[in-house]
Order: C-alpha cells, then sequence, then structure tokens
C-alpha cells in the first residue's frame, strides 16, 4: 500500500521520529490554538512534548497502519510540517467506515490545505483502504474547522449531543459524511482542484 500521498500544493506522509523537532515546534507554538478542539491527553504536561512520547506515538502509528485500523499522516507544504490528518476508528465487515481528524499550524490556516489533504485522505480512503464511508466529526463553533467539509461538499448528517470528551469536558458533534457512490461525483471534482 502507497503511503505518500501527493496533492496540488501538499503532500501527506507518515510521521518518524526525524519529524519530532518540527512536530515539537508547530504543536508548542499553536497550543492555545489547537488543545481546545482536542481530548485531553492521557500524558500530561511536558512529557507530550518528549521525544520517546512522540516515537512511541509514531510506532503505534505504524502498527494501526499494518493491523488496517487507522492510518496517521503528517500534512507537509513543501518540506514544512503544517498538520496532521488521518483516518481512525476503521471499521470492517459489513460497516466498511473510518473517520478522518485533522488539524493544521495556525500560520497557514485559511489557504486551503487542509480541504487538499482532505481530499488526499478521502483517496486514500475510498481507492486504496477500499471504505464504504467515511466521517468527520466537528464541535459545531469550530468554524474554521467546519469550512473543511463545507468547502469538500460533504453530507451534513446531523449532530450528536455529548459526542467525544474536548479539552476535558463533553461536547456536542456534526457530522459530514461521504460514501463510496458519493465519491465517484466527488473524485471528478477533486481532480480539478487538489490532484496533480
Amino acid at each position: 500500500m502507497r503511503y505518500l500521498l501527493e496533492g496540488r500544493r501538499v503532500h501527506l506522509r507518515p510521521l518518524t521520529v526525524d519529524d519530532f523537532e518540527p512536530w515539537r515546534e508547530v504543536r508548542v507554538r499553536c497550543n492555545d490554538w489547537l488543545t481546545k478542539w482536542e481530548p485531553r491527553s492521557s500524558v500530561g504536561g511536558y512529557q507530550l512534548y518528549d521525544r520517546r512520547v512522540f516515537g512511541a506515538r509514531c510506532a503505534t502509528a505504524e502498527r494501526e497502519r499494518l493491523s488496517d485500523s487507522a492510518y496517521a499522516f503528517g500534512l507537509f507544504l513543501g518540506d514544512r510540517l503544517i498538520g496532521e490528518t488521518n483516518i481512525s476508528s476503521i471499521q470492517r465487515g459489513p460497516c466498511q467506515s473510518g473517520n478522518i481528524g485533522y488539524w493544521i499550524d495556525e500560520e497557514v490556516a485559511g489557504n486551503g490545505y487542509m480541504p487538499e489533504a482532505v481530499a488526499l485522505v478521502m483517496r486514500f480512503a475510498f481507492d486504496t483502504a477500499s471504505l464504504h464511508r467515511i466521517q468527520i466529526s466537528i464541535i459545531p463553533r469550530n468554524i474554521a474547522s467546519r469550512r473543511v467539509p463545507e468547502k469538500l461538499k460533504l453530507r451534513l448528517e446531523g449532530i450528536s449531543l455529548k459526542y467525544l470528551e474536548i479539552n476535558g469536558n463533553w461536547e456536542d458533534h456534526v457530522h459530514y459524511a461521504a460514501t463510496q457512490e458519493d465519491w465517484i461525483a466527488l473524485n471528478s471534482e477533486y481532480v480539478n482542484l487538489y490532484f496533480p
């Protein structure tokens, strides 16, 4: 399976321990901007930004790839790490679905890099991982994050109350989704916008 995903302006690849310093720099600099939208880490304080913890995280991501349960990618603009995106909670059997998540460096947010990255992940999900459905779940007041599935023309399916623990609170989430059948039309639109 191919793990380098190339778009018109960005590319995605799994992170390695060698990516620790640039990852740490972005995460520390954008900490306040990002953590209000994320689950509270089970690893507290400085340990989150420890090289060994990051190495363990990369090893976990590799095991998840090998077991086909999740696929995590660093988001790069040239050589610069600007975020991450992933497909998690992959269900096989009759479900064939997964959840897409993402974050981006505050300095480059709003330039259309994340819709391109998510389009690449969707192409991987449908064409390579053979999923039938993807879902993106977002806190309703996170307008910037909601712009991503809206730009990608994903279907708004509804809201789940107290869906996930985010930064210590149980938060409602709106759900956007696409199926393999939707992908046929979406892919042809994305080719002109996001794919080389």
